[in-house]
């Protein structure tokens, strides 16, 4: 049997375990050939895209971030005859059945295949943590940590210069990386797109904890957010390029330099800000992402031995089990209303 892989999207710390987990229980296990799709979705577009991964190609990648297989934001049901095409080199690879590893669009374009035939089986990866079903995606893990180490680095100068010190982190839906390395990291206000962000409600805050001695404070803000400038006010979002990608998203991001500028306009105290953008994802995965993104790889494997296509791997509670692709379409998980009512005891 012929089993192809492919990764989608965003680069993602961790996407070398999965396909190295399926290279392995795959071939090992059960003697299937595994067939690695290069640049997401395009790879069954366009022709020579497609490539043998033997054992060795997979040794030593574990540690590794990016994806050996590369990735892309190719949208097949936006390219003329791109699911025919799909279809076509599938057959020409001989391919039985294919995995797909990404993130909402990934795995909705899967799901969308599998409904045109295509025996499929999805692997859930994004370091937004926004994907319904799972209760962590690989990646996440590594990208809290590497936000709380800069929000950590921040303190020291932002106490040194009696500053206001905004840092963005990525969230375009969701705003779990802000939640959480806010409260690892000590934020004093976190700010996220579930929540709406008042300008002049986050000033007050920063005024009230200056009022109390404190002379600097930390903000986190997430990429997606919108910010109003008071109540009953129109939200504003702050984008990089209103040009929409394959998806249909525009490119966000620079919400931290623009709420940096309202904060020190509306307090009078000095206001800098950090963007971390693509550090969060890149580098070495956490042990944690190493390890979930394994057991990804292995039941993913499972699940084509199985026939559980139409399927994506999840986590709930602490095992892995199916979760259908036809109820990831659309949805996105947003943060608990408890895990913010957690980080606003140390707002101000």
């Amino acid at each position: 049997m012929n089993v192809g892989i492919l990764t989608g999207g965003g680069d993602c710390p961790g996407l070398n375990a999965v396909i190295r987990a399926v290279v392995r229980k795959g071939i090992l296990k059960y003697g299937y050939a595994i067939l690695g799709v290069y640049e997401g979705w395009k790879g069954l577009i366009n022709e020579d895209l497609v490539k043998p991964l033997s054992l060795g190609d997979v040794s030593g990648i574990l540690h590794r971030g990016g994806t050996i297989l590369r990735s892309s934001r190719t949208n097949p049901f936006k390219v003329e005859n791109g699911v025919e095409l799909i279809k076509s080199n599938l057959g020409r690879y001989n391919i039985n059945a294919l995995i797909a590893v990404g993130g909402e669009d990934t795995l909705g374009v899967a799901g969308r295949l599998h409904d045109e035939g295509v025996k499929v089986v999805g692997v859930p990866k994004t370091i937004d943590n926004d994907v319904v079903g799972t209760e962590r995606t690989f990646g996440f893990d590594t990208a809290v940590n590497i936000a709380t180490e800069a929000i950590d680095r921040v303190h020291t100068t932002a106490e040194a210069h009696n500053r206001v010190m905004v840092v963005e982190v990525m969230g375009r839906y969701a705003g779990w990386i802000a939640v959480e390395s806010g409260i690892a990291g000590g934020a004093d206000i976190v700010l996220i797109p579930e929540k709406e962000t008042y300008v002049s409600e986050v000033c007050e805050l920063i005024k009230r904890r200056h009022d109390r001695g404190k002379d600097f404070s930390i903000v986190v803000v997430a990429e997606g957010s919108k910010l109003k400038s008071e109540r009953n006010a129109e939200e504003e979002e702050v984008l990089q390029d209103k040009k929409l990608d394959a998806f249909g998203h525009v490119r966000l991001g620079g919400i931290g330099t623009k709420l940096a500028e309202l904060i020190e306009a509306g307090t009078g105290y000095e206001t800098r800000a950090i963007i971390l953008g693509y550090i969060q994802r890149g580098g070495t995965p956490t042990a944690f992402d190493r390890v979930l993104a394994t057991r990804f790889g292995v039941h993913a494997i499972d699940y084509v031995r199985q026939g559980k296509f139409g399927n994506m791997v999840a986590l709930q509670s602490t095992k892995i089990v199916s979760f259908p692709l036809s109820k990831v379409v659309g949805q996105t998980k947003t943060v608990d209303p408890e895990l913010v009512e957690t980080a606003e005891v140390f707002f101000g």
